[in-house]
């Protein structure tokens, strides 16, 4: 047996809709082909799969386990902290999410998977949850599926940072000024993803969506309110309480998460490696496009070779 392995894997559900802890598994560069699989089919099916006790993780092994998963890609807007692709949530920086997202859909091909390591724990708080998408849509009304079929959302990371973080720091305003848009990105997709490995299909929404396409402000936000009250209902979500080591593995295509700022002024740091994903479909077979920038600074983080943006 391999030295990368304790055991075989051994998968737990702890949500009815969402979520699994997997135990036996020594997370690193070195996994065997079977175990991998194994990871990703768990991943697949039960789309955020959580392991304790990996405390052996560096960046380098944080990013060769990505490796097996496909192509490790950097973030299109903001530095990583220690390694190529590892990007560092500080809580001492503003990386408080506080709300439900999908990460970096404001490109068209935005990461498949995320993989995050927890490095420093508070003593109190800092959970994160996540929803469920794919279930979300499969138990709307059947007219709420036949709309949201038809609709298509516009993404993008210029927004109101200060309207959502009233109590931010001034500090931390000019970082997300001056990091998260130092290149501003807006892309249309579907509000319907066909998700490219299960056939599934999910709802593709966010904090990163600016308005429903086609339709004016008050229309439009009362739709996005309305499909994203579904994705946020108890029954599709999952809350884990972090440890240090523990890492959480997502299937960013089918998945929203939410890290709760609730854990005052003590530390708390994880490690984000993401992987690419590909340039999602809608029911009717139409891709996502980018809107802007018309140039893009690094065409190998989401944008298809060849891509053009389009007003």
């Amino acid at each position: 047996m391999s030295t990368a392995t304790r055991t075989q894997p051994v998968v737990t559900r702890i949500g009815g809709r969402i979520g699994a802890e997997i135990e036996g598994v020594r997370l690193g560069g070195g996994l065997p082909d079977e175990v991998v699989a194994e990871v990703r089919s768990a991943l697949l099916a039960h789309k955020v799969v959580f392991f304790r006790d990996q405390d052996h993780l560096d960046e380098a092994g944080h990013e060769a386990f990505a490796q097996l998963l496909g192509t490790p890609v950097a973030h299109p807007t903001v530095p990583s902290a220690d390694g190529r692709y590892a990007l560092g949530i500080d809580s001492h920086h503003g990386a408080r999410a506080n709300q439900w997202h999908t990460d970096v859909t404001f490109v068209p091909a935005y990461p498949a998977f995320s993989i995050l390591r927890a490095v420093t724990i508070p003593p109190y708080g800092g959970n994160t949850l996540w929803a469920n998408t794919a279930a979300a849509y499969a138990h709307l009304p059947e007219p709420l599926r036949v709309l949201a079929d038809s609709l298509r959302a516009v993404h993008t990371n210029e927004y109101d940072y200060a309207a959502l973080k009233p109590d931010a720091l001034p500090e931390a305003l000019a970082q997300y000024r001056e990091v998260f848009t130092s290149t501003k990105f807006r892309t249309e997709h579907p509000v319907v993803r066909v998700h490219p490995e299960t056939g599934e299909r999910t709802l593709l929404l966010g904090n990163f969506v600016q308005r429903i396409d086609g339709l004016t402000g008050q229309d439009s936000r009362a739709l996005v309110d309305l499909f994203q009250s579904h994705i946020e209902r108890p029954e599709n979500t999952v809350r884990w309480q972090w440890r240090a080591g523990d890492v959480a593995i997502w299937d960013n295509r089918a998945t929203q998460h939410y890290g709760v700022d609730d854990s005052d002024d003590h530390e708390r740091t994880l490690r984000r490696v993401t992987v690419d994903g590909d340039v999602p479909v809608g029911p009717d077979g139409v891709p996502s496009r980018l809107i802007s920038p018309e140039t893009v600074p690094d065409p190998s983080f989401g944008i298809p070779s060849g891509a053009s943006a389009t007003a």
